[in-house]
Parts: structure tokens; sequence; C-alpha cells
């Protein structure tokens, strides 16, 4: 790593680090179209914030909507590349109190245990507010593109990726990319994330 890319990668963290804006938008760029998320911090702070840190690190660019189950959930977030993944595998964030409700548009973190998100997101594509008692917290909406969220290839299913709480991942964390690519070549791609204006 050059000096300045190294400055850069410091600058960044320090300003990660910090609590972010109470409200802010990402634009995912999908193979489907535009997806704009609008990020509210008052509803998941822990949430929103982390999101935050993720699309500014490039976490999300060339990844894969590797659980899509038609007229329920779009899910993504593990990165193509295992070694990227593997250092946010276990990086974890505290649980934020409920205040939102899992309806259509909304969008949250995917977990398997308390205080265990990461970095998998899921846009509720229905009401799943039945969720709501399991733990699961939005920290943003859909404003545009939910158009795109709902056309995204859903012919996998619960095959591609399984769900964490299924236990099925490791090969998505093994393989990356490349496994997906493979064994799944429809799945929808998620080109890249920005924090818009």
């Amino acid at each position: 790593m050059n000096v300045v890319r190294m400055l850069v990668a410091i600058a960044l963290t320090v300003q990660i680090s910090m609590p972010g804006p109470s409200t802010y938008s990402v634009r995912l760029d999908t193979t489907k179209g535009a997806i704009v998320i609008a990020v509210h911090r008052d509803w998941a702070p822990q949430g929103a914030d982390r999101f935050r840190e993720l699309v500014a690190n490039g976490y999300y660019d060339d990844s894969r909507f590797f659980r899509v189950v038609k007229a329920q959930w779009a899910q993504f977030g593990i990165n193509g590349d295992p070694i990227v993944s593997a250092r946010w595998r276990n990086n974890t964030i505290p649980d934020d109190p409920p205040k939102q409700s899992n309806t259509r548009g909304r969008v949250s973190f995917a977990f398997k245990d308390p205080n265990g998100r990461t970095a998998q997101v899921y846009i509720s594509l229905r009401d799943n507010s039945y969720q709501d008692a399991q733990g699961f917290v939005p920290f943003g909406e859909v404003v545009s593109g939910m158009d795109a969220a709902d056309a995204l290839n859903s012919e996998y299913g619960e095959n591609a990726g399984g769900g964490i709480r299924a236990g099925a991942q490791q090969p998505l964390f093994d393989g990356g990319n490349a496994y997906l690519d493979r064994e799944f070549p429809r799945l929808d791609r998620l080109i890249r994330a920005r924090i818009v204006q």
C-alpha cells in the first residue's frame, strides 16, 4: 500500500468511527437498476453507522444478491473476496432497540445470534413485520428503485445463500464470487454502493 492510500485509509477509519449523520442516502447500482436507501440513524444508530462504514469502504461493491425469495426479501452482504469477507464475518455490532417495523421496502441487518450483526443486509419485499419480535431492526428504507428490488432474480431462492440461521453459507465465505458465479450464474449483482447527497 503506498503512503497516499494508507493516509486515506486512516482518515476514512477515523471519519467512519465517529457517529454518522442523522440521515443519509445510499445508492445501490445493481444489474436490475438503481436502488436508493434512505438511512435514519434515529431508527437504529449502530446499524446505520455500520452500514455507512461498509459502504464507505466499498465492502458491497461487486457482490451478489445471494438470497432472494420472491415477494419476501432480497439479501446481500457477503463480499466477493473471501479474505475481505473473513475480516468482517465476526466483527459484530450490538443490537439496536426496535423503533420501526419490517414493512415493505425497509432495510435491516440479517443475523444469527443476539448482538451478532456484521455485514449482511436484506430488503423486505413485503410486510415482514412478524420479524420485529425476532430482533430484526430496520435502519433504512428504499425510497427509489423498489421495482428493481422486486425484479432481482429469485430463481435460486434459499439455495444460493441459505440464510445465516440455516448454517449453509460456508461455501459463500470460502469461495466468494467465484463460487457463486459458477454454481448460481444468474444471480443479480450489486455493482457498487455509494453514499449520495
